[in-house]
């Protein structure tokens, strides 16, 4: 599955390639630590957008900026593989900003899926995909899964 995890140069080349083939480009991003069926089941309704999924997957570094200092529990490169695994799954690329700006703008996909947990107006990428007339799509969100709650209730335990 590491064929499916491209660093930024080889993500430019999947997506040229996949542009080429006229193939409809998905793309959604996060964290991903302790893959739940939650997880999966986003992951499988956002490819169902189009033709190719791309995961832009928050680097350690990113998460611990954003969730502190005791995540991610998984470290980036099994997630990117876990991930990497799901048939649903075309590809995924590591990023280490905060948020995931830089990434949709390289990818210019023509969906971004993000959680309906997210609103609308602060869905990062959703100005660069909407310019050049994609679409945004806020996928309902599974409703008792959690990687955070998880992570607590271990660390209760």
């Amino acid at each position: 599955m590491i064929e499916r995890i491209f660093d930024e140069a080889g993500l430019e080349r999947f997506v040229r390639e996949m542009r080429s083939a006229g193939r409809k480009i998905v793309f959604t991003n996060g964290v991903f630590d302790l893959l739940h069926p939650g997880h999966v089941r986003y992951l499988q309704a956002a490819r169902s957008h189009g033709d190719v999924l791309i995961v832009g997957l928050n680097s350690d570094g990113s998460v611990r900026r954003n969730k502190g200092s005791g995540r991610p529990i998984n470290p980036e490169l099994e997630r990117a593989e876990v991930l990497a695994s799901l048939s649903c799954v075309d590809a995924v690329s590591i990023f280490d900003e905060d948020t995931p700006a830089d990434i949709i703008a390289r990818v210019q996909p023509d969906v971004l899926v993000k959680g309906a947990d997210w609103p609308a107006d602060q869905i990062v990428g959703r100005d660069t995909v909407e310019a050049r007339g994609g679409v945004v799509i806020r996928e309902p969100v599974e409703h008792g899964y959690s990687t955070s709650a998880i992570v607590e209730r271990v660390r209760g335990a």
